[in-house]
């Protein structure tokens, strides 16, 4: 009898454990998706931005709803503001056009993820707080606090909101990273 009750115990065992394996995987999947992964890769490629970087970005910005529109007016997926959209449109020697449409508004939210983290000489933390707040409001912490390039103290961004956003974007950047290497393995 012992000898059926421990392979049943084992037998149990492993149940438990695949389960455990594929509910954690699914939580995974749903606390991170991967949305419009194939304008992800287009424009991360074309403008030289990891993915995981945008993918992050769009989650905290919109949580993927195309549809987003933020109370001070910034719209879309990546949550531009309409004269931040004319004024890329300008750069990429455009029409503006409709910033709900999904294409766009990635192809618009990458390219000034790339200006900004070229602006900010790769720092992540500071384009990622211009993203945010604007990156004039960035070059006046740069001056007013002596800021170095390699400037990595998020504690010390004086708005709460971007300390907030960027301590959040870093966070999941890290996690899709993980993801996506997983997944390559």
């Amino acid at each position: 009898m012992n000898v059926h009750k421990t392979k049943y115990n084992i037998v149990l065992t492993a149940l438990i454990a695949v389960l455990m394996v594929m509910i954690s995987f699914n939580i995974e999947s749903w606390l991170y998706p991967i949305k419009y992964e194939d304008q992800i890769k287009k424009y991360a490629s074309e403008y030289n931005v990891e993915k995981e970087l945008i993918i992050s970005v769009m989650k905290v910005e919109s949580r993927f709803n195309e549809h987003a529109l933020s109370e001070s007016g910034a719209i879309g997926l990546m949550q531009l503001m309409p004269e931040t959209g004319e004024w890329i449109a300008d750069h990429l020697d455009e029409e503006a056009g409709d910033l709900y449409e999904v294409d766009r508004n990635i192809k618009y939210g990458v390219w000034y993820l790339a200006f900004l983290t070229k602006e900010f000489g790769g720092n992540k933390v500071l384009a990622l707080a211009a993203y945010n707040a604007g990156h004039s409001a960035v070059w006046d912490w740069i001056d007013d606090f002596g800021w170095s390039k390699d400037f990595d103290d998020i504690e010390a961004i004086p708005y709460p909101e971007t300390r907030q956003y960027v301590k959040r974007v870093l966070k999941n950047y890290q996690k899709y990273k993980q993801i996506f290497k997983a997944v390559s393995s």
